[in-house]
């Protein structure tokens, strides 16, 4: 259900209130750049996602369903808009920092959790480099943007099974890199890596 906020900025937007399309920009402004940069990795492409975004929310605003909510709508676009600039970049990579902290469990109190969470930083993201678009689109949403399952269904237009596929084609690729690692760490020093 759409916040009742929105209802009523979207509404005065189609009546041509500036001032309520400043503030819905405000308001969504962060999760599409931040969904934006996670998928490209450019900072400059993020900024222009972001802006072309709102141009499609202006030009669209009449005819979206004011009964649904706005977010996902807006989720969907910078979905694609990043998959078109990757498409024209031929770029498929990007930084996971927040999703390898939500991956390693423990405080980040030594040097050595520092380096040992830079190595997984880097496996993750080797590892999510070379999965398609669509699963990579998956991850993003789930661990960054902290969508359910359902709500990444309705983004991506596909059904929620398809959803699930991906995210558990994800997660074993990144289980299996992780238990790589662990191999090697166990050779190296005899001690074992705990993840969970």
């Amino acid at each position: 259900m759409p916040t009742s906020d929105d209802q009523q900025l979207i509404a005065q937007i189609r009546s041509g209130d500036w001032r309520a399309f400043e503030a819905l920009y405000d308001k969504y402004k962060g999760q599409v750049y931040r969904t934006a940069l996670a998928v490209t990795r450019d900072r400059t492409a993020s900024e222009d996602i972001l802006q072309d975004c709102f141009l499609r929310f202006h030009a669209h605003v009449n005819h979206l369903d004011g009964s649904i909510p706005l977010s996902p709508w807006l989720y969907r676009v910078t979905v694609n808009l990043s998959y078109n600039w990757l498409t024209r970049r031929r770029r498929a990579s990007f930084s996971l920092e927040q999703l390898v902290d939500g991956l390693v469990a423990g405080p980040q109190a030594s040097p050595e959790h520092y380096a040992e969470s830079r190595e997984i930083e880097t496996i993750v993201q080797s590892v999510l480099a070379k999965l398609s678009f669509e699963h990579r689109a998956v991850v993003v949403l789930y661990y960054l943007n902290d969508l359910s399952v359902e709500e990444i269904a309705l983004i991506l237009g596909c059904p929620v099974g398809t959803v699930k596929s991906r995210l558990y084609y994800a997660r074993k690729a990144l289980r299996n890199a992780l238990r790589l690692l662990q191999g090697e760490a166990i050779s190296a020093t005899g001690a074992a890596y705990e993840f969970t």
